[in-house]
């Protein structure tokens, strides 16, 4: 049973947590990495750590996007590996939401993904090889209240990835799309001490990710859920 190789990867809405432990799994897995943030200033310790390069991009501005894959391609190389991580999101009572602000939110959480998905798929499809992967939430499944803008953008992502995934699979793409239903651990974000692991471990989520990329095309998955022994849903 053959599995995908994979040699370079490109994370967009790259900062601490899940996109710091994707760098660092992907890097010692023999894949060169680009990370993508509307700020990279701190991006800095964890490019040193994992070898990988850092590039600016707002990820809602189609020229940008063009430009992000147009840079790694010319510096590293085409990205075979492509994470939509970015999000969007703004709280408060529904009669109360600024609608530019729900806009920018969806924007981000969904529109983005489309931009990247599209510039991914166009340099994959010609190889009938690649892997497009999106990190949803548990908004992608269910709305909560005060939190309208971040249930649409998370429902249309999780929509893409579907649409997507039966489209681009026939033609070698592997999509997937990952419910994270629960906080993830941080150093500013620890569970109780009479509740071990009672968050998601972003190293253990990044594993999720690295045994999908590993499943042979006669088994592909296109969503999978990961949550905390102690989640409901």
């Amino acid at each position: 049973m053959e599995h995908p190789k994979y040699k370079i990867a490109l994370i967009v809405g790259a900062g601490e947590g899940l996109s710091a432990s994707l760098a660092r799994l992907l890097s010692k897995q023999g894949i060169r990495v680009a990370l993508a943030a509307r700020k990279i200033e701190k991006l800095g310790a964890l490019c040193s750590e994992t070898g990988a390069r850092a590039y600016a991009c707002n990820a809602t501005e189609p020229d940008e996007v063009e430009r992000l894959f147009g840079l790694v391609e010319r510096e590293i190389g085409t990205p075979d590996v492509v994470v939509y991580n970015a999000s969007g999101r703004t709280r408060g009572p529904f009669v109360d939401l600024v609608p530019a602000d729900v806009a920018q939110a969806i924007a981000i959480s969904a529109y983005g993904g489309f931009l990247v998905a599209q510039q991914a798929a166009k340099r994959m499809l010609p190889n009938k090889h690649g892997a497009i992967l999106f990190t949803g939430a548990s908004a992608s499944v269910k709305g909560y209240a005060q939190s309208a803008s971040f249930a649409m953008g998370k429902f249309a992502l999780r929509g893409l990835a579907q649409s997507l995934a039966r489209e681009l699979s026939p033609q070698g793409v592997h999509v997937a799309h990952f419910v994270i239903d629960g906080g993830i651990r941080s150093a500013a974000r620890t569970e109780a001490e009479d509740k071990p692991d009672s968050m998601l471990d972003p190293d253990a989520i990044a594993e999720s990710y690295w045994n999908v990329l590993q499943q042979p095309r006669s088994a592909w998955s296109w969503e999978l859920e990961l949550r905390p022994w102690v989640e409901k849903f």
